[in-house]
């Protein structure tokens, strides 16, 4: 297992076995996402977005269509007017 420590500025290296395995370079962004189970997961952001299908999926979750999203989007919408 890889480990790293936190600076007084709160910044890590992240060591070098996992800039690999996640293709990082320097300038590569990522982002960090807490699950459900409060796991804390790093996310590469330089991967296709196809990629990342399902990585916030719930067991039981069902999956909106394109209608309820377009529903869903005007809804929320209409709260900041």
């Amino acid at each position: 297992m890889a480990s790293a420590t936190i600076t007084s500025k709160g910044q890590i290296t992240i060591p070098q076995e996992i800039r690999d395995y996640l293709n990082l370079d320097t300038g590569s962004k990522v982002d960090f996402v807490i699950d459900e189970n409060g796991a804390v997961k790093l996310i590469p952001l330089n991967v296709p977005i196809q990629s990342l299908s399902g990585i916030l999926h719930r067991p039981g979750m069902k999956s909106a269509t394109l209608e309820e999203m377009e529903v869903a989007i005007q809804e929320g919408s209409s709260d900041w007017t």
